[in-house]
């Protein structure tokens, strides 16, 4: 299915948000996740489905000033 991941037309196999991160290999432990425009918490991840033409944007921690 095709999806929007940070502003680039994705395809992907996964059909949850958890499923999601580890096909995209994302490995961090701080992550902020939102699907069309809603945050997702943690602990949904597993429960949030995704369809066709989602949008995700995938947010990671950076350190610096």
């Amino acid at each position: 299915m095709h999806v929007i991941v940070n502003g680039e037309r994705t395809e992907v196999a996964a059909r949850d948000v958890a499923a999601l991160l580890t096909e995209m290999e994302y490995e961090f432990t701080q992550l902020a996740i939102a699907v069309n425009r809603k945050v997702v918490p943690k602990k949904r991840w597993a429960e949030t489905a995704l369809a066709s033409g989602d949008e995700i944007e995938i947010i990671t921690p950076r350190q610096g000033g």
